[in-house]
């Protein structure tokens, strides 16, 4: 009989292996974004714009970078900044900002001239060259008093609508000035404010102590430094007394010091400048009349 063949058994079908699927990586953290104000299409501002004066006032929205003349502006979140207009400023001052999209947005600013108190004395100047022993002790002052004025403390005084320190009679004003012989003497720095010895004064705005003469310094005397913020500073010079210390957070209205005689000074009052990125301003600019 003729072979029967034998059924050979059909071969299971080969599976192709699975794909193994990708581990998913998470994305990136996005870069953080610097915040960029928002706010107008260009300046806004209002203030004393007059030699010794000040304007506060808000950049244009987006602004990453904002500046009057040469002098960098300090810029809160919501692009609000302070600035103030030296006592020998030119006519016109220049706000600039530089935007996010690296625009940059200019506006001038007029400057109103003021008449100031100018003597003229047919004399010669009597104050002679300092002596080495005097400015031997003077340096380490000046020293101390322009890094108090650098001082960045983030105080928010520069927003508030100023008060009198101290109210009476007013001995001496800012920017008076003798020239003899055609040659200029220094221009009064300050407001001399006279209510007596031992007088209390207060704070005219919110602050941060930044200097409190340890010794009475040679010309200032009891000399005390606020920092209130964007640049601007106050210092109150020939105190009696000073009742606050350095690094104290002070408010607008709360005690300082009392007013004395200390230092160069012919008689007891209260010396208050004001000075914003070394202009020096007028404090009666900053004040309502006396009540």
């Amino acid at each position: 009989m003729p072979a029967v063949p034998t059924a050979v058994p059909a071969l299971a079908p080969v599976q192709a292996p699975a794909a193994v699927a990708a581990p998913v990586q998470p994305a990136p953290p996005a870069a953080p974004q610097p915040r960029v104000p928002t706010g107008p299409a260009t300046f806004t501002f209002s203030g004393e714009l007059t030699q010794g004066g000040w304007l506060r006032g808000q950049a244009p929205g987006g602004t990453t970078a904002a500046r009057i003349d040469d002098q960098p502006l300090v810029l809160d979140a919501e692009g609000r900044f302070f600035a103030a207009l030296d006592r020998d400023a030119p006519a016109q001052a220049l706000l600039s900002a530089t935007l996010a999209d690296g625009r940059t947005v200019e506006q001038p600013v007029a400057v109103s001239p003021r008449d100031w108190d100018i003597q003229h004395v047919n004399a010669s100047r009597t104050a002679g060259v300092p002596s080495d022993s005097f400015m031997e002790r003077r340096r380490p002052e000046l020293d101390a008093i322009i890094a108090a004025r650098a001082e960045e403390t983030g105080a928010q005084g520069w927003r508030q609508d100023f008060v009198w320190p101290v109210t009476g009679r007013i001995s001496g004003r800012f920017g008076s000035q003798r020239i003899y012989r055609g040659e200029p003497g220094s221009y009064h720095s300050g407001l001399d404010i006279a209510p007596g010895a031992g007088t209390p004064y207060v704070a005219p705005a919110d602050g941060v102590v930044v200097l409190v003469a340890e010794q009475p310094f040679s010309l200032e005397g009891n000399l005390l430094i606020i920092d209130h913020g964007a640049g601007l500073n106050s210092a109150f010079l020939h105190s009696q007394f000073i009742a606050v210390s350095e690094g104290q957070r002070v408010r607008q209205g709360e005690v300082l010091g009392r007013v004395g005689s200390t230092g160069r000074a012919t008689g007891p009052h209260l010396h208050w400048s004001l000075m914003w990125r070394g202009r020096r301003l007028d404090p009666l600019l900053f004040l309502p009349p006396q009540g």
